[in-house]
């Protein structure tokens, strides 16, 4: 707590955290990491990791436990606790301020990563690796010769589209606009692909399925109709949502919310880094997560040795 000063303090316990506090603390610098939901992060929800070097299968929660695990015996600490400030003193010591109480650091790396937007409809969490994912790159083989819908109409539902369309037997992307909003380079590319149909003005209203998901009920919002659409899975591209307000004081924003910063991780407040998922970035997976991550650290490690 107050009455001691961290090293590197790590916001954040999902891949991105947890690799630099193994890198911090191989390098021995005290470190902690606070974590304000689920220790392992967002990928402790993916029922199958597929993608990840060296690995040919494991479940999101078991890499998650290696990860915690690897952290811990390093000597890592790590608390829950939610930050909801941060301010850098004269001395340049950073006060992480938490639902749990004050925390004391040299160098901080923000790791606090962001969720996809959810549909936020009944049952839509009971449907997650059974039917619902938020990420073709990582489920999409899953459903190789099936039928699965898209929905969301903007540039990243038309990438996840033309990605399943080179798999799946049959693609259907839902919008809930009378048109699309993604380029329209990708948007001609899935019109011209045969296994690939489009419902207009429309929204998910339910999903339904015994064990796992086997239809959407979707809503029609020019006629006001309620539609089944059968289905083996549903992707939600409908966009994602990073929490970095808490952080605002000491690194900058970019319009949409992500942390303005270089492949160097380095923020606009010395001793301040940001690494994974919540920095703006055009690939978002575990492995340019882990990546940030080492920068990060190594560069945290190495300011706090120019001290």
């Amino acid at each position: 707590m107050a009455d001691k000063i961290y090293d590197i303090l790590i916001v954040g316990s999902g891949p991105a955290g947890l690799t630099a506090a193994v890198y911090a603390r191989r390098a021995g610098k005290s470190v902690l990491v606070l974590e304000k939901e689920v220790f392992g992060g967002q990928i402790t929800h993916s029922p199958k990791v597929e993608n990840y070097p060296g690995y040919l299968e494991m479940s999101g929660n078991e890499f998650a436990e290696k990860l915690m695990e690897q952290a811990q015996v390093q000597g890592a600490e790590i608390d829950l606790a939610e930050v909801t400030d941060v301010t850098v003193d004269d001395n340049g010591i950073k006060h992480v301020m938490t639902d749990m109480g004050e925390y004391l650091c040299k160098a901080l790396i923000i790791a606090s990563g962001s969720r996809h937007r959810e549909l936020g409809v009944p049952r839509e969490e009971e449907f997650i690796g059974k039917g619902i994912s938020y990420c073709a790159v990582c489920d999409g083989a899953f459903y190789a010769g099936k039928h699965v819908a898209v929905i969301g109409g903007g540039n990243s539902a038309l990438q996840e589209a033309v990605m399943l369309a080179e798999r799946c037997s049959q693609v259907t992307v839902v919008q809930n606009l009378a048109f699309l909003t993604g380029e329209e380079k990708l948007s001609e590319k899935l019109f011209a692909m045969d296994n690939v149909d489009f419902i207009y003005s429309s929204v998910v209203e339910a999903l339904e399925g015994d064990d796992e998901l086997e239809r959407v009920i979707l809503h029609d919002t020019e006629t006001g109709q309620s539609v089944p659409l059968e289905v083996d899975g549903v992707f939600v591209a409908i966009g994602q949502l990073p929490a970095n307000g808490p952080f605002s004081k000491v690194a900058k924003l970019a319009v949409n919310g992500y942390f303005e910063s270089g492949e160097d991780c380095m923020t606009m407040t010395p001793g301040v880094f940001v690494a994974g998922d919540c920095r703006q970035k055009n690939v978002r997976q575990i492995t340019t997560a882990t990546g940030d991550a080492a920068v990060a650290a190594v560069s945290a490690c190495r300011w706090l040795d120019s001290q």
